[in-house]
């Protein structure tokens, strides 16, 4: 195994899972494998995913130049594979960007606690007006 290509999911017709192309040479230079994590490469077209002229240039060009990438590409050796019990899924090797929004806990809870503070005062005028009502008044504008 010379490389082994992560697709999108939705890519071909009749099927909505993933995919790998992998790519086996006979005479390779080296006893690496490139793992390409391109699930992430696609456009949504209507009802399927689809790989852009840009999305298959940037496969190519790390198809080619097999140099590793953080979160797209890497060079694993076969005695890695061999010890990852010769698993060849590419999330194993490559790891997945971390795209989640870092909270910050104490400005959280600080805007929660002005939330309640502000509701708590927009209660007590509302109070105040509908016991105004209730009395047989004019509400205060």
């Amino acid at each position: 195994v010379d490389t082994v290509i992560q697709l999108p999911a939705d890519l071909f017709f009749g099927t909505t899972i993933a995919t790998c192309i992998l790519v086996l040479k006979k005479s390779k230079n080296s006893s690496d494998v490139l793992f390409i994590d391109a699930s992430a490469e696609y456009k949504r077209v209507g009802n399927k995913n689809k790989l852009l002229e840009e999305h298959q240039a940037r496969i190519l060009n790390a198809f080619t130049t097999r140099e590793p990438e953080d979160h797209f590409t890497t060079l694993v050796s076969i005695e890695d594979i061999a010890t990852n019990d010769y698993n060849i899924a590419v999330s194993s090797y490559v790891e997945s960007e971390d795209t989640r929004t870092e909270v910050d806990i104490v400005e959280l809870n600080a805007e929660i606690a002005r939330i309640v503070a502000r509701q708590a005062e927009l209660r007590t005028s509302i109070d105040a007006i509908v016991s105004e009502l209730e009395a047989g008044g004019n509400a205060p504008v």
